[in-house]
């Protein structure tokens, strides 16, 4: 399940109701006492890590849930908690606006015959967003083992085998 991405999902037919596959999942949890938290929301269910046993790192599992007949697609996506995510969004769009600001500054005055050093700013902020991607993947490497143990906890309550994409 080791990805370069930053949230892997993955889409699964279960050949059971809606109504079955969240009741199963949600009984799962009582019944093999797993350490994690349930949020529902109608056709929704986020996984989390329980409170006591979360990290910074910690991931979540988002599943959405659509009725087809008799069969249920189930959509998931692992992912940081929304404060985390919501951190590297910022940070991204914030790189983003400096570099359009450094960009614009620095061919404006290299189209009027000036000199730009304000320009090597470019390379900078590409580095500082690369930091970040890499920051990321530490991220998620050392909520691993958690992100396998939401995987193999939703393997096992779908009865299917799941691959990430």
């Amino acid at each position: 399940m080791t990805s370069f991405r930053i949230r892997p999902k993955f889409s699964v037919m279960v050949d059971r109701p809606v109504n079955d596959v969240m009741a199963g999942m949600k009984e799962g949890l009582v019944k093999d006492g797993h350490p994690f938290a349930l949020v529902e929301i109608p056709e929704h269910l986020i996984l989390k890590i329980k409170k006591d046993d979360q990290h910074y790192w910690s991931p979540q599992l988002n599943l959405k849930f659509e009725e087809q007949g008799e069969q249920t697609l189930v959509k998931g996506r692992y992912e940081p908690h929304h404060n985390v995510w919501t951190l590297f969004v910022l940070c991204y769009l914030a790189l983003g606006v400096i570099a359009l600001f450094i960009g614009i500054i620095g061919f404006s005055r290299l189209s009027l015959g000036m000199e730009s050093p304000v320009l090597w700013g470019l390379p900078l902020i590409i580095l500082i967003a690369l930091g970040l991607y890499f920051v990321s993947q530490l991220g998620q490497k050392l909520g691993a083992e958690e992100t396998f143990d939401l995987h193999n906890f939703a393997e096992k309550h779908m009865g299917k085998s799941i691959r990430i994409h």
